[in-house]
């Protein structure tokens, strides 16, 4: 009996191990693994991307690959994305993910899908960000964020916004008015990645997680483009 019972042990914690590692579907998986080309086309195309200040500046950054034009139209689900947050310390929080949707008028660009990228830039928006959801353009300040090597063109709304947002769609990235777009967590996905419950602040804010491995790749990346525009930044400072 008792070697009955080690057995069944084992065969529980197994099986128990096992759901552990396969918590996140495919969408959500694939997701990830998305959101990390959409970061080295940022640095690709420095012309053409979003500026490296911006990218300094950023409490926040949201990656939304793959964003269905057509779902934004008619109010359904447009896409899932992820979230990092600048911690204290200058590294960047485990992944939080997302979902957007709702009419955009502003979202007008060519194609069926698109890539979005949100940058958060000060505290109010870092605010809507831990909140259940959030209307870009309604609670929060929203507007499309200037494109090219520098920000010195950006007008004052641009740089008064707690929330700037680009797309890209055919390799091109173009500042985009997502007014009234709803942003929110995806609670269900961020319970299967850390097999909780758990809010958005829990994850981006308060260090009660680790990152999971299926999510390594994507934090590296994140780090790596965050840290090198940061370097950008002392440079130019420096030079001036």
């Amino acid at each position: 009996m008792r070697k009955v019972s080690i057995v069944m042990s084992l065969v529980l914690l197994l099986t128990l191990s096992v759901g552990a590692s396969s918590g996140l579907d495919k969408k959500d998986t694939k997701t990830l693994q998305e959101a990390v080309p959409v970061l080295n086309a940022l640095a690709s195309a420095p012309d053409k991307g979003i500026p490296q200040e911006l990218l300094a500046k950023a409490d926040c950054i949201l990656i939304f690959p793959n964003v269905a034009k057509g779902a934004f139209i008619v109010g359904g689900k447009a896409g899932k994305g992820v979230a990092s947050c600048r911690m204290p310390n200058g590294s960047m929080s485990a992944p939080a993910f997302y979902e957007i949707g709702g009419a955009s008028v502003g979202f007008q660009i060519g194609g069926q899908t698109a890539d979005v990228v949100l940058l958060i830039m000060n505290e109010g928006g870092v605010s809507h960000l831990l909140s259940d959801k959030f209307t870009l353009g309604g609670e929060a300040t929203a507007t499309a964020g200037p494109v090219g090597r520098t920000a010195q063109a950006s007008t004052d709304a641009q740089m008064h916004a707690q929330i700037l947002s680009w797309s890209r769609s055919q390799g091109l990235f173009l500042g985009a008015a997502l007014d009234g777009s709803v942003v929110k967590p995806d609670k269900e996905a961020n319970e299967s990645l850390y097999g909780r419950p758990i809010s958005g602040r829990e994850i981006l804010m308060d260090s009660k997680v680790t990152t999971p491995a299926q999510a390594q790749s994507l934090i590296k990346s994140i780090t790596r483009h965050m840290d090198a525009a940061a370097a950008h930044e002392r440079a130019e400072k420096s030079k001036g």
